[in-house]
């Protein structure tokens, strides 16, 4: 089996790694997406075969993201956690939709991580539940529930 030049699939993918990795690490993406391609090239020379490399790209980068978050969560002081349950704003109120991204930000994780995957990442579901960690049924479910809540939040809006 032939793998492509690792440099074809940063030149194909490297919008949706970047994006992926601003959405679910505000403020930290670049950091997030860095740190995917060096685990990507890291992982690279050991794959056995070629199908769907932009889903195994993703899931890179949703589990940097992760780890990103967990790194967070034990460099902050004790007297600081209490900041890490407020959920993150996915983007500045000036940019399109900011209202819509502030209320995916306020999704419990599981849910945001899935909504994320699936809309901003473009994965199928079998792609989000690899990703998650989950079957794909479950993250149908954790899709529909995200969406639910933000079509009620929603319709509060003026």
């Amino acid at each position: 089996m032939s793998l492509p030049p690792f440099q074809h699939l940063v030149d194909d993918h490297w919008r949706d790694v970047a994006r992926l990795a601003h959405a679910l690490a505000p403020g930290h993406g670049e950091d997030v997406a860095q740190q995917a391609w060096t685990q990507a090239l890291a992982a690279y020379p050991r794959l056995t075969h070629a199908r769907n490399l932009r889903s195994w790209l993703l899931t890179i980068t949703h589990r940097c993201a992760m780890d990103h978050h967990r790194s967070a969560r034990r460099t902050t002081p004790h007297d600081d956690v209490s900041t890490l349950a407020e959920a993150p704003v996915l983007g500045p109120p000036e940019l399109p939709d900011g209202e819509l991204w502030a209320r995916v930000g306020a999704l419990p994780v599981r849910q945001r991580d899935a909504v994320v995957l699936r809309f901003v990442g473009d994965l199928d579901h079998r792609a989000v539940a690899a990703a998650l960690g989950t079957s794909p049924g479950m993250s149908r479910r954790l899709v529909s529930d995200a969406i639910a809540t933000l079509r009620l939040d929603l319709q509060d809006l003026p």
